[in-house]
């Protein structure tokens, strides 16, 4: 029994192994191609249509000044251009600062928020901001990031260059990656996921998931959608299902780039992804069991990675580790064989060979330094995740037998120097 058991594990494994490398080819394919696409939207040129950017902000004092300062610097016609600062709830000097920059710059709104409900999460803040915004397209950044000059433009060609895409998606990139150990392996895996799940989809499917930041999307598409879901801590995830449940496509492009920060200690890493995977087991479930109702059948290539994701490929991990460990103290009569190693090395060579292949699409990313966390990154960084899907899993089916409200967690921050 414990040997058929060991092999659906196994068989689950490589399956989503192969899958993460078909998707890392087309990721490949993709970033060669992508500079020719580039250059051709940019030939077409842009009609600069209005654009309103919200910047969602629960007590941000220490990064908000900073991602103001890039907005002021947005290569975008100001006549065109209209930023809402959200200040939801805030303790702190968040709106103060916003306040001030305000005054300054006719093309920036605040919009404090102190109502019962203010501070709650992301998806009532961005609301609140879409109700009073004007803008042909939304562009929404977090309030710890540093949008490129171009960045905004080029997350309007794509919209305006593809009529099918109802939202389009840029490139984030890590702030803070040389901190420490922690940040450089998150700037590995943001690099991975953006070259091979992004890119990669884009590539075979013209799939793509919109993230938290950094995206544009019709303002016809949102009024359609009734704008976000509030009940949804995964919001970018929920969003991207329903705008292709639409017919809409989300272009991936990578030229519109972002910088932010990320998690500085395990404490904050550990509950921001909770938080995400809490809220993609939310998306999971949600659509999933209603998947007849879905207009667009293509939406269950994605439900279905997020389900192997989050479920079947740490369910196989979890239960292959599981019976290797106990087989070491009981006699579960199986014989691992020679074939079981060698599978096992293949595996860890090709989780080095996808990142490492990632990386070399960014400059100055494929580098011994990396290299070395790239090997780390196997033996800490992906058990740790498995130990939080676990977790998070648990949490997840707590809340719903006991009908708790979900709980926002906003990511800590880090003071910048300008």
């Amino acid at each position: 029994m414990a040997e058929y058991v060991l092999y659906i594990s196994l068989f689950i494994i490589w399956f989503m192994l192969f899958y993460h490398m078909f998707l890392m080819e087309g990721g490949f394919f993709f970033s060669l191609r992508f500079k020719r696409t580039y250059d051709n939207y940019k030939r077409e040129g842009s009609t600069f249509p209005s654009v309103t950017i919200l910047i969602p902000a629960h007590n941000e004092e220490m990064v908000i000044e900073n991602t103001i300062k890039s907005l002021i610097k947005l290569h975008y016609p100001k006549k065109k251009l209209e930023i809402i600062v959200i200040n939801d709830h805030s303790t702190d000097g968040t709106g103060v600062i916003a306040d001030l920059y305000a005054s300054k710059y006719p093309y920036i709104k605040v919009i404090h928020n102190y109502s019962p409900d203010g501070g709650k999460g992301k998806s009532g803040a961005l609301n609140i901001g879409f109700a009073h915004s004007s803008g042909e397209i939304i562009v929404v950044y977090d309030a710890d990031n540093r949008p490129e000059p171009d960045s905004v433009k080029n997350l309007v060609l794509p919209l305006e260059m593809d009529e099918k895409a109802g939202a389009a998606v840029g490139k984030f990139r890590v702030i803070n990656a040389n901190k420490n150990v922690l940040t450089r392996f998150i700037n590995i895996e943001t690099i991975t996921f953006q070259w091979l799940a992004q890119a990669g989809r884009w590539f075979w499917f013209k799939l793509a998931t919109i993230p938290g930041t950094n995206f544009s999307i019709r303002r016809s598409v949102l009024e359609k959608l009734g704008g976000w879901d509030e009940n949804a801590l995964s919001e970018d995830t929920e969003l991207s299902i329903r705008v292709y449940n639409l017919g809409y496509r989300i272009h991936f492009f990578p030229a519109a780039i972002t910088w932010e920060q990320e998690p500085e200690t395990w404490r904050v890493w550990w509950k921001q992804r909770t938080r995400w995977a809490s809220g993609n087991m939310y998306v999971i479930s949600k659509y999933l069991l209603h998947f007849r109702r879905l207009k667009t059948k293509k939406v269950f290539i994605d439900l279905f990675y997020f389900l192997s994701t989050y479920l079947f490929f740490f369910a196989g991990i979890l239960i292959s580790h599981s019976i290797f460990l106990l087989n070491l103290f009981f006699d579960l009569n199986i014989d691992p064989g020679i074939v079981s190693y060698v599978l096992l090395i293949i595996g860890f060579l090709l989780f080095v060979t996808e990142i490492l292949l990632a990386l070399s699409m960014e400059k100055k990313q494929l580098n011994v330094f990396n290299g070395f966390a790239v090997i780390m990154m196997y033996f800490v960084y992906s058990q740790l995740w498995l130990l939080l899907i676990l977790y998070s899993s648990f949490a997840e089916m707590k809340r719903m037998l006991l009908k708790r409200e979900r709980k926002w967690y906003k990511t800590e921050r880090y003071r910048e120097v300008s």
